[in-house]
């Protein structure tokens, strides 16, 4: 039968940066319910429709057997694709590792995937403290992404990276130490990511301009039980 909507916009056949410890691709899902200023994909967030069949993803897999080790579910946002378990379960079933990145909206397709044992990696990105996620994100629904962090954090079957894209006219340093401090009350046990925001060539979303100022990492106070790491950052932290 063919598919009512193409929900895959692009695959990028190799990476070594976005599945750790793996030789892996990506496979870039249409669509997203936030609406990030920030965000590099604006051709990927805003569309309702992809390019490319999940046959053909599949039969490019089907011949990269042994040659990659993963596929990372990406976007957009992997979980509103309504095929997404029944799609991951067809790529373990060939053998691969399966990374998700998700923004946590979708905490019950979350947990299925997670119950069904279809994932092997998370990355969860923690866009903003409650008091700004409107206003960064577009969304009010705080609740599912709670909900998310809360089962992510509570089970240790799945490793999982949290990350926060920092863009210094929308969130600062007591923004992230909002979050840290909310990890910290969720007992957070794996490695958190403040990535530096980067202006694309090709612009974004929200056609943010580059900041006016930067964030230093070395004034990030360190947590209690787990560890931050810095991307994109020139003035890297001092030992």
């Amino acid at each position: 039968m063919p598919e009512p909507c193409l929900p895959i916009h692009d695959l990028t056949p190799f990476t070594l940066q976005d599945f750790p410890g793996k030789i892996a691709c990506i496979v870039w899902f249409s669509g997203c319910n936030m609406r990030c200023p920030y965000c590099h994909n604006p051709d990927v967030v805003r569309g309702k429709s992809g390019r490319i069949k999940t046959s053909d993803v599949l039969s490019f897999l089907a011949d990269r057997r042994g040659l990659l080790d993963g596929v990372v579910l990406s976007g957009g946002e992997a979980t509103l694709y309504p095929g997404i378990a029944d799609f991951a379960q067809t790529v373990k079933s060939m053998g691969f590792a399966v990374k998700l990145d998700t923004n946590g909206t979708r905490p019950r397709i979350l947990r299925h995937l997670l119950d069904k044992g279809l994932l092997d990696y998370v990355a969860l990105d923690y866009k903003a403290p409650a008091c700004k996620f409107k206003a960064v994100t577009g969304i009010q629904d705080r609740k599912s992404f709670d909900a998310s962090l809360a089962l992510l954090c509570g089970q240790s079957a799945v490793p999982v990276e949290i990350r926060t894209t920092v863009h210094t006219d929308l969130t600062d340093k007591a923004d992230l130490a909002a979050i840290i401090a909310d990890l910290e009350k969720h007992e957070f046990r794996g490695q958190y990511f403040i990535q530096n925001f980067r202006l694309p060539p090709g612009g974004t979303l929200g056609r943010m301009p580059q900041p006016a100022r930067s964030l230093s990492p070395d004034t990030i106070a360190r947590p209690q039980g787990f560890d931050i790491a810095f991307r994109g950052f020139t003035n890297m932290p001092r030992k």
